[in-house]
């Protein structure tokens, strides 16, 4: 049976690592099967065009197969499919392409951003996600617009170093135009090899012209957790929700409050998100037991709850948490939370607003997957996020010039909020 993955895609609309890795959040849900698809059949003629007996490409049992009920909405299909066979000119056809633009065509009819179709690849890439090791530029991205668009660069990566910044949109790779190229082809064209060069051209706000950034690829090590005393306050960065977020953290928790920190602060900022059972996982850390997660809301009104699990190492410490433009999903879920809770004050500026949760569902011989948004996502006090994000209970713009001159005007607010007597 293939396996039915369920994503609270905690990560970025068609969010990617430049690295050759999907960077969405996936718990492993339920089982099912799919049936083989062998699409095809014979026609008599097409009115219209010489009635001559039509070579089935496919065959008949494909459409015998299609329930009855479905017959004649589904014959234009059958139609087009042996016209193309019989009539296009570069024969012969790539059925599998045929399959799969099909897939893709209908799943884009939806016109949901996050319900689209894998190809074999791209869910190969995207199981990898989150391991921790990737080629690449090392940037989270957004194939859901007319260019690829950068979320924000992974700490540390290739991307950082030459500058890339949230917002910034590809329009030429290596000095080809990517206006009208598909972003997800796009993204492909960033990947490649550890020491190779690549040409991004961007157009970044506040900038009169396009830039070229040249990008040399690397191989791309995320560290989940980083942390330091920042005098007498714990200072913890998570950079996103993997598999080994939860025992990182809680590594990093007994090691600074063993110092007795006066105050604590989450830096959730360019985090794009993770595993759902990481986010729950994480906010277990801060928040006592039996306490709402967030809920799942599915369409016919009935909702699934997530509680918070125990066992936290920092629920009475004063807090505060940094969110930004780069923080989504997986971070909305732990920030939304602390914020509904009071227990934490969100400083920095309005998160991305991702709150959408898919199902990911491997398709039959390996032929890559569907995903399919059931439900959205919301806050311990019913609050969405999905489009709106969450707005922070303290507002610090982190300018150009700040970046610039190597300041951090946000941590420095939340410094002096935790300093307060």
């Amino acid at each position: 049976m293939n396996k039915f993955i369920k994503f609270v895609l905690v990560s970025f609309p068609a969010l990617f690592l430049l690295t050759g890795a999907f960077s969405g959040g996936f718990v492993v849900g339920h089982f099912t099967s799919l049936g083989a698809f062998n699409p095809g059949f014979s026609m008599p003629g097409i009115p219209g065009l010489p009635n001559t007996p039509v070579v089935s490409a496919t065959p008949q049992a494909a459409v015998e197969a299609t329930p009855d009920e479905l017959q004649q909405l589904f014959t234009p299909f059958w139609e087009t499919w042996t016209l193309v066979h019989e009539q296009y000119v570069d024969q012969p056809v790539d059925d599998t392409a045929l399959m799969r633009g099909a897939i893709r065509g209908m799943l884009e009819a939806l016109g949901d951003d996050h319900t689209s179709f894998m190809d074999p690849q791209e869910f190969e890439d995207a199981n990898a996600g989150l391991s921790g090791n990737y080629e690449g530029i090392g940037a989270y991205v957004d194939t859901t617009g007319d260019y690829l668009t950068v979320i924000s660069p992974i700490k540390g990566s290739p991307a950082e170093a030459a500058g890339l910044r949230a917002g910034d949109k590809i329009i030429a790779i290596d000095g080809d135009d990517m206006t009208g190229t598909n972003p997800e082809l796009a993204r492909r064209r960033v990947l490649g090899p550890a020491g190779t060069q690549v040409i991004l051209t961007i157009v970044r706000e506040g900038e009169n012209e396009p830039l070229d950034v040249p990008i040399t690829r690397a191989q791309i090590t995320i560290s989940s957790v980083e942390y330091e005393m920042k005098n007498d306050i714990a200072y913890v960065q998570l950079n996103t929700f993997g598999d080994t977020t939860n025992q990182e953290l809680r590594d990093a928790l007994r090691e600074v409050m063993a110092q007795n920190p006066k105050g604590l602060i989450l830096d959730l900022r360019n985090n794009g998100g993770g595993y759902l059972r990481t986010s729950v996982e994480v906010l277990s850390q801060f928040v006592k037991k039996g306490e709402v997660a967030l809920y799942e809301q599915y369409g016919d009104g009935k909702r699934d709850t997530f509680e918070t699990l125990g066992g936290g190492l920092a629920t009475d410490i004063p807090m505060v948490v940094l969110i930004n433009e780069g923080s989504a999903s997986a971070s909305e879920i732990v920030a939304g939370a602390l914020q509904d809770y009071g227990r934490a004050v969100l400083v920095g500026v309005k998160s991305y607003g991702k709150g959408s949760v898919q199902n990911w569902i491997p398709l039959s011989a390996n032929e890559g997957a569907v995903r399919i948004t059931i439900a959205k996502w919301l806050t311990p006090k019913e609050r969405t996020i999905h489009k709106i994000g969450l707005e922070p209970d303290v507002v610090v713009e982190l300018t150009p010039e700040d970046r610039e001159a190597e300041r951090d005007p946000q941590l420095d607010k939340a410094l002096e909020l935790l300093s307060q007597p």
